[in-house]
């Protein structure tokens, strides 16, 4: 658990509201600033590769966007940039967030009384110093049969369109029809708490 006044002061580099209550759930207090690339134009064939080129793609658009290329006052406590990108792996096929009704449709409907992964990356980047540490992490997630009206519900609702593979776990409306984690909850919702709580250490 981190200490009550941490050494250090930390941004995240993320609009998503499951990542924020995630490090809200681990203790710390942060500033946030957001990526804003073009994420389609950055492609690998490994799901581990691309959430990895992806974050550390956030930490550079970031850092680039700080004052002196991001590096900080030697008397400024340390700030510590985290930076995350998650994806869904359905029959071996990366799918990150839908773009149309009809592939939220699809990829809902694909989950349904079958199973994916997700595949999520943290990258920590230490603006005194420039030193930058990441990894990644996964999990599957075992759904039960979605009906048609809540796969309807949860498109109107429009949520399905932030999110990678359309899937959104901790949503009231999903969460009955998943049958089993394999793995961490907080890696399916965005951010694993035990490797960013590595990577923050590592990158002091």
């Amino acid at each position: 658990m981190p200490t009550e006044n941490p050494p250090f002061k930390i941004i995240l580099g993320s609009s998503s509201n499951a990542r924020r209550e995630i490090l809200s759930e681990m203790g710390y207090e942060f500033t946030i600033m957001t990526a804003d690339i073009d994420e389609k134009s950055i492609r690998r064939e490994k799901p581990e590769d691309l959430v990895m080129v992806l974050a550390e793609a956030k930490a550079d658009a970031i850092v680039q966007r700080l004052p002196a290329g991001g590096r900080l006052e030697e008397d400024d406590s340390t700030t510590l940039l985290i930076t995350a990108d998650t994806v869904v792996v359905y029959q071996g096929i990366i799918r990150e967030k839908p773009t149309s009704e009809k592939e939220a449709r699809e990829f809902i409907k694909g989950y349904s009384g079958s199973h994916a992964a997700v595949v999520g990356s943290v990258v920590v980047t230490n603006l005194a110093t420039g030193k930058r540490v990441g990894g990644w992490d996964s999990a599957e997630v075992y759904f039960l049969e979605i009906p048609d009206e809540v796969i309807d519900s949860l498109i109107d609702e429009g949520i399905t369109f932030n999110v990678a593979g359309g899937l959104m776990l901790e949503h009231p409306l999903t969460l009955p029809f998943v049958d089993a984690v394999v793995g961490s909850t907080d890696t399916v919702m965005g951010l694993s708490k035990a490797l960013t709580e590595k990577l923050l250490l590592e990158a002091q």
